[in-house]
Order: structure tokens, then C-alpha cells, then sequence
């Protein structure tokens, strides 16, 4: 009996053709029957059959009072107001302030805190939902005249152009998007092999193509990259320093993020600055949620966090974390310390061992952010980020006679202001301003001399972006967009004997145009994204065009192919001077291109992939080709002949990552492996093309993971065929002219590396609002001698030539306790 194809119309004009044909009567309440509309039943059909039809698409009773009267009625259940919930899909938390409306009547209503709406049963007309951070969507009134208050479930606008792929890779709370992009939300995350906490500088390395040659997260490699051709971005804010503990833990505190979004191929138009990956850090969020926090402590840090609802359209975000270091020394803090200071001025370089000196060592470091989000209404939000670093190591070296402090300040303070408008379902424009200050500041005093050096590095970031987003149709939307930048780099080197004094300050802005257009099939399986980023330098008054592309095709329902490729460039970028700059610690410092001695570096990427997921199996397998210009030798870390030699040049890396992925009930298990062929090329070094220092042939990651209600249990190991180093054709060396002569450059490499790490995780609900979680991990639990790094020196004592190894991190536990309230 159904009537499909035909148009709806309200149901009481229905009644009333029924009762003129078929000479009957019905008796009903308005507002039992005004909610329903459907299609006009056939004119041929029998009374008996007409009211079946309308029994059947409404769920109305219709009782014979006599032969030709009706009584219709509804359940009585169903007498109350219309109402319902609005959910974010990702959270379920409730979402606020949307507009739900009924054009035809000019009745309009609000969500609150919860996503509770309530409607008066007025019409048969279709209800509209809109907020600006969601997608638009109708509700049939007849779904809302049903038992108790349904829940509809939202997708955000930013997830509405990034469907998943598949949604737990690697672990629960990472997906890989249609877009290639990895995401993490630290709120979901499962847990990983050696980690306690979601800590997004540490996870993103169990990533195919992603590794730390020196287990820091403050030189992380990506397909044969440098750390610093790597952007990270902190809620818009470009970040300069991204560990405390001179790399060994992630700057970001875990508490806080919402959303982490890796891309290692064909990153949008949007994003400048890097030739390599992109990690954007986000914690902003949808919906006023209620006042919570947590805190909580480990063998190295405490930290808090906190959410506020200030009111029903604002809530201010706090987090903070410090280091316990400088109040007790626990095991794991002693292994980290001797893994960090290897081979540094706070070591005698001579026996690479802790000097015999009287010393003390005071280490410190911490992390401070606030959010500010107020709504100000159903169309504008306002949005205001701070956020401050800082690491602070005091190294006092004495004898009976003598006493000298040398200390290293860094820090990284940034601020944001971000505006967004939803001007209706189809306009979207975002403004945002910001800043980001790094400094790295160090005094050495030397105990054998009068000598005194100190050193400062500086970089002051601030600029602004635009970018204005309209849905053309339901497949297209077109982005377009603007961001002016302006960068200060400033070197300073001060030394009293001999006196010497240099100062060196550089600025840059830049300018960019940028159009962008998404083409997505309303199934899902087809997406192309294609954008074109003009940069403009007005110092070098040099055009850069980047163009970037993203394509995803579905095959099936559990096949894709994935084709990225992108362009970019940076004009920032680390070098080495010295091998003992800033106590030998943080080596690097930043430096502006100059287009002369450091050249803008460019790169070319491309990648093919593909995607299978079926029956709790993920199979993705990626190749790419990289190739980066403008890159020097002091930027690359050379510790043999070219380690004074100022050149600049190429790497080309081709290789490939794949990942095996096998989930059962509660136990799931992965493997991936990564080839890398990396070379550089430096057409004015004697030799021109030779393995890139950063070249990691073949890498091999494990790990299995059990989760049982709020137990998780996750064991892992890594291996990776060694690091390219340089050796000395003999190791003695002439009294007369002291030089060490090697072989050609990377000419062997290290052994190979293997760690393997354990964590494990409980959680326990101690009321309806206190929760609490206990976390243990061990790293290298078979504690695995690893060289990390090899380098050669002279002994003028007896003219031999000495090998220094940077050994890996011994055997380190480490607990964690947090509490949520």
C-alpha cells in the first residue's frame, strides 16, 4: 500500500478528503494529528484500506465509533512537548546553542548545556538544525513524536571533508583520515608500547616513515628529514621548541589536546613554512562542557588541568606541568640525565665520563597554557591561546680554590587570537593573529680558565591568516584565504679571551595567497583536493608557487587508493656553528634564509598508496619520492671532514612504508616496516653524492596490545638497521699537523638498533565524578646497549685517534598516577 514517489501533505487535509468521498466523520485532537504529513492515498483504494494506510504511516489509532464516525487518538506516552538531544558524534558531549527552527512559523528555540530542545507541536513542516561549528541537518517532526527524547548525533564542519579511513590505527584513538592524515585524540587514546600518556611527539613515531635517529623528540625525522623542516603549530601558534628534558619528552602537555593531526604527504594549502611534515595541535572543542580537571604525577612531572564553564557560552582552559628534578632524583630521572648530558661540557670529554670536579647540577623545566573560548553567539566564536615553555638547567663546577656557574635558559612563549563565523550553513570565515617568541640562552664559565662565553639565540614569529570556506554545492566547497608573516632571527656570541663580540640580526615577511577546492562524492568514495599556495619574500622580491593535491578513490568498500603530492618551502631553518654551542646541549640555533650562503629550501614530494580493511584487517602500504634543495652542511650535523665545511645542496629519498594490522576481541597486533634511500648531493664537496646522515634503510616496529574493560597492556619492540657514520682511514695521527683523515663520508654504518618497551594501564571508577587511572612503563626493558651516534678526535697525549659513542637510554621505568574530577 505504500504511496512512495508521491508528495506529503498535512494529514488533516487527508481526513478531510476521506470524510467528502466516503461520507464518514473524524473526531481527533489538533495537536494529536498536526505533526503528520504524508502521501495522499489512492482515490480507488476502500475506506478500510485508506485508514490501514494511514494506522501504518503514522502509528495513529483509529477506533469505529459507529458506521460513520471515527475517533482518532495517539499513544498516550506520546503527550508531551517535542523534544530531543544534540550530541557531538566524536564526544557525545551535548552540544549548545544550536538554532532549532520551523521557517514556515517563525518559531525558533536554543539548545542548552545539555543539547536539550523543546518545540510545541505546531506543524507538519520539516525542523532545521544549524550551528556553526556543525553540519546542517532537518528532522521530520514525526521522529520527535515518539517515547522519551531522541538523541541525534552532529559531525563537526572541520570532520565533514576529513572522513576516516579507518578508525583505530595503530591504536584506539588514532585514525588515518581520507585525506592521509593521522589523527590522535588524546581523549580516546588506548595506550601504546613505552607510554604512560598520549604524548603526541612519542606517539606519532610508531608512525610508518617516522623515527627519532637519536630517540629525542626534539629531532624527530620524517622520510629522511631534519627536525626542524618539520611545523609544529600549537593551536595556530608556531611552536620552536617542542621537549623539555633537551628532547627526551614532548613539550605539550598530554592532558590538554583535543585533536592532533600528523600529515607526512600533502599537507593543504594553508600551511607554509616546512618542506617536510606537518603536526597542527589543537584543543579547541565544540560545546561549553561542564567543569572538570584532573591532576596528576609521575617520576619526572606533576601537572594539572582544568576546564571551567565560566557560563553558558564560555569556558576558560588551564593547564600547567613541572618537573620534579630539582626536588628528588628517582631512577628514572638518573637514566635520562646520563643519556642527555653525554659528551657535553658537563662531561670531560677527554674519558666522556662524569667530571671528578666538585659539581651541581639544578634542572628544571615547565609548561603553562590558558584558553579562553566564549561563544557570542549562534554565528561567532572567540577564541584566546597562551601558552609558555621553558627549561632551565644551573651547572656549578668548584674545586677548594675555584667556583664557576654556567647555566641554559630555553623558552618558547606564543599567543594567539582566533575569530570564527559561521555566516549559514554554506559560509565559513576564520581570522586569526598570532605570536611566538623562542629564545635559548647560555653563559659557560670555564673552571680551568678565566674564560666566559655566552650565547643567545632568538626568533620572534607573529603574523595573520584568513580563510574563507563556501559550500558551492554538495560535492564542492572552494577555500580561499590570506596570511602575512613576519620573522626576526637574532644570533648573539659574546667571549671575553680573546675578546671577541658579534651580534646578528635578520627579518623576513612574507606574503600568501591561497585557493583551495574539494570535490567529494556524497557516497564518500571519491575525494580530490587540490590547492595553490603563492608566496611572496619581499627581501629576496621572489614568487614561490606550491601547488598540493590530495586524491582518494574507494574501489570497494574496503579498498582505497590514495595519491598525494605537494610543493612547499621554509625560510627558517637549524644550524650547528659549533659542536659545543650552548654547552653542547641544544646545539642548534635558528637562522633566516639569506638566499646566498643558506637558501630557501624547496621541496617535491609525491606518494601512491593503498588501503585494505576488511574483517578487523588493515593492510596500507605508501611509496613516495622527496626531494629538498637549499640544504647546508651546517644543517645536517656532519661530525667529519665536512663538519666546518660550508656547502649547500640536496637529498632525494625514495623508499616505502608498510603497516599489517590484525584486531581481535580484545587483543590487537600490528606490524610495520619503512625503506629508506636517502642521498645527498653537494656538488661542491669532493664528494658530491654520498647516504644522507640521517638515512635509516630499513626500520621495523612491533606491538601488541590488550584492552579488557579499563585494563590495557601493550608490548612493543623497534628495530632499524644503523645510522650512517664516517671512519678514519687510520687511527693515528701526525705530532706535527694533528688532522684526522677519513674515508669517504657515511662509508659504514652503527649496529643495528632494537629496543623493546612495555606499559600498562588501570582505571577505576572511585564515584560518579572522581576517576582514577595508574600507569606504569618500562623503556628498553631488555636494556639493549645501542650506539645512537659515533664521532672521532684527536688525543694529543699520545696522537691517537679516539671513538666517542652517544649510547642509547638504558633501562628505564616509570609510573604515573592521575586523578579526574
Amino acid at each position: 500500500m505504500a504511496q512512495r514517489g508521491k508528495a506529503v501533505i498535512p494529514l488533516k487535509n487527508i481526513l478531510t478528503q476521506i470524510s467528502q468521498q466516503h461520507q464518514v466523520k473524524f473526531n481527533y485532537l489538533e495537536d494529536e494529528i498536526v505533526v503528520y504529513a504524508v502521501a495522499e492515498p489512492d482515490q480507488n483504494w476502500t475506506l478500510e484500506q485508506k485508514i490501514d494506510y494511514l494506522k501504518q504511516e503514522t502509528r495513529l489509532q483509529f477506533k469505529l465509533i459507529d458506521k460513520k464516525y471515527y475517533t482518532i487518538y495517539n499513544d498516550k506516552n506520546l503527550d508531551k512537548p517535542l523534544c530531543g538531544f544534540l550530541l557531538d558524534a566524536e564526544t557525545g558531549q551535548g552540544i549548545e546553542n544550536a538554532v532549532i527552527s520551523i521557517d514556515k512559523m517563525a518559531i525558533s528555540v536554543f539548545t542548552n548545556e545539555k543539547g536539550y530542545f523543546e518545540l510545541p507541536k505546531v506543524s507538519s513542516d520539516v525542523i532545521k538544525v544549524q550551528h556553526q561549528s556543525y553540519q546542517s541537518f532537518s528532522i521530520n517532526p514525526v521522529d520527535l513524536y515518539v517515547t522519551g527524547c531522541p538523541k541525534f548525533n552532529l559531525q563537526s564542519i572541520s570532520q565533514s571533508l576529513d572522513e576516516v579511513v579507518t578508525q583505530r590505527y595503530l591504536a584506539t584513538g588514532i585514525s588515518k583520515e581520507i585525506d592521509g592524515s593521522i589523527v590522535v585524540k588524546p581523549k580516546k587514546f588506548g595506550i601504546l608500547p613505552g607510554l604512560i600518556e598520549p604524548d603526541v611527539l612519542q606517539t606519532m613515531q610508531q608512525i610508518p616513515g617516522i623515527i627519532s635517529i637519536d630517540e629525542t623528540v626534539s629531532n624527530i625525522n620524517v622520510r629522511g628529514g631534519t627536525h626542524d623542516q618539520n611545523l609544529f603549530l600549537w593551536n595556530g601558534i608556531r611552536m620552536f621548541q617542542t621537549g623539555h628534558f633537551f628532547g627526551l619528552i614532548s613539550a605539550f602537555n598530554p592532558s590538554l589536546a583535543q585533536n592532533i593531526s600528523i600529515t607526512k604527504n600533502g599537507s593543504s594549502a594553508f600551511y607554509g613554512e616546512s618542506v617536510s611534515s606537518l603536526v597542527d595541535i589543537s584543543s579547541f572543542t565544540n560545546s561549553v562542557e561542564k567543569t572538570n580537571s584532573s591532576i596528576s604525577a609521575n617520576m619526572i612531572s606533576a601537572e594539572f588541568y582544568t576546564k571551567v564553564k565560566v557560563s553558558d557560552k564560555a569556558k576558560l582552559t588551564l593547564s600547567g606541568r613541572r618537573s620534579l628534578t630539582d626536588f628528588f632524583e628517582s631512577p628514572t630521572y638518573k637514566n635520562y640525565s646520563d643519556r642527555v648530558f653525554q659528551n657535553t661540557v658537563i662531561t670531560n670529554l677527554s674519558t666522556n665520563e662524569i667530571v671528578n670536579y666538585q659539581n651541581n647540577l639544578d634542572f628544571y623545566f615547565y609548561d603553562i597554557t590558558a584558553q579562553y573560548e566564549q561563544k557570542i553567539d549562534a554565528r561567532h566564536e572567540l577564541s584566546i591561546d597562551l601558552i609558555a615553555i621553558e627549561n632551565s638547567l644551573d651547572f656549578n663546577q668548584s674545586t677548594t680554590d675555584l667556583n664557576k656557574m654556567s647555566d641554559l635558559r630555553q623558552e618558547n612563549f606564543g599567543g594567539s587570537v582566533q575569530w570564527k563565523s559561521n555566516w549559514n550553513s554554506k559560509h565559513f570565515t576564520e581570522f586569526e593573529a598570532y605570536l611566538s617568541n623562542y629564545e635559548l640562552n647560555s653563559l659557560n664559565e670555564t673552571l680551568e680558565s678565566s674564560q666566559v662565553l655566552n650565547q643567545k639565540n632568538r626568533v620572534l614569529d607573529t603574523g595573520f591568516r584568513i580563510k574563507n570556506s563556501n559550500t558551492i554545492s554538495k560535492t564542492l566547497t572552494l577555500n580561499t584565504g590570506y596570511q602575512f608573516n613576519e620573522t626576526g632571527v637574532t644570533n648573539f656570541d659574546e667571549i671575553n679571551i680573546p675578546v671577541f663580540s658579534r651580534i646578528i640580526t635578520t627579518v623576513l615577511r612574507s606574503n600568501a595567497g591561497i585557493v583551495e577546492g574539494i570535490y567529494e562524492t556524497e557516497d564518500k568514495n571519491t575525494l580530490l583536493k587540490a590547492g595553490l599556495r603563492a608566496n611572496y619574500f619581499d627581501r629576496f622580491k621572489t614568487f614561490l608557487l606550491e601547488p598540493r593535491v590530495q586524491f582518494n578513490q574507494a574501489f570497494s568498500p574496503n579498498l582505497r587508493l590514495e595519491i598525494l603530492g605537494e610543493r612547499k618551502s621554509q625560510t627558517l631553518s637549524q644550524v650547528i656553528d659549533l659542536q659545543q654551542d650552548f654547552l653542547g646541549i641544544e646545539k642548534r640555533r635558528w637562522t633566516l634564509a639569506d638566499n646566498e650562503g643558506i637558501p630557501i629550501q624547496k621541496s617535491l614530494q609525491v606518494s601512491m598508496g593503498m588501503t585494505f580493511d576488511k574483517n578487523n584487517w588493515l593492510l596500507t602500504i605508501d611509496n613516495f619520492y622527496k626531494k629538498v634543495t637549499g640544504i647546508t652542511t651546517s644543517g645536517q650535523g656532519f661530525l667529519n671532514q665536512f663538519e666546518s665545511v660550508k656547502s649547500t645542496g640536496s637529498y632525494t629519498a625514495i623508499g616505502a612504508e608498510f603497516l599489517v594490522q590484525k584486531s581481535f576481541h580484545r587483543f590487537y597486533t600490528w606490524l610495520s616496516y619503512s625503506f629508506n634511500d636517502n642521498e645527498y648531493e653537494f656538488d661542491s664537496l669532493n664528494m658530491t653524492s654520498f647516504p644522507n646522515n640521517y638515512e635509516i634503510t630499513h626500520a621495523i616496529s612491533w606491538a601488541g596490545i590488550y584492552e579488557w574493560e579499563k585494563l590495557k597492556l601493550a608490548l612493543g619492540a623497534k628495530w632499524h638497521s644503523g645510522r650512517p657514520i664516517t671512519t678514519p682511514t687510520s687511527f693515528t695521527v701526525s705530532e706535527t699537523n694533528p688532522v684526522i683523515v677519513y674515508n669517504s663520508p657515511n662509508n659504514t654504518k652503527l649496529k643495528d638498533y632494537f629496543q623493546v618497551n612495555f606499559s600498562a594501564s588501570k582505571d577505576w571508577k572511585l564515584d560518579s565524578k572522581v576517576n582514577l587511572e595508574a600507569a606504569v612503563s618500562i623503556l628498553n626493558l631488555l636494556n639493549a646497549k645501542n650506539s645512537l651516534n659515533r664521532f672521532y678526535r684527536v688525543n694529543t697525549t699520545n696522537f691517537t685517534v679516539e671513538s666517542v659513542d652517544i649510547s642509547s637510554l638504558e633501562m628505564t621505568p616509570n609510573v604515573s598516577v592521575k586523578v579526574s574530577f
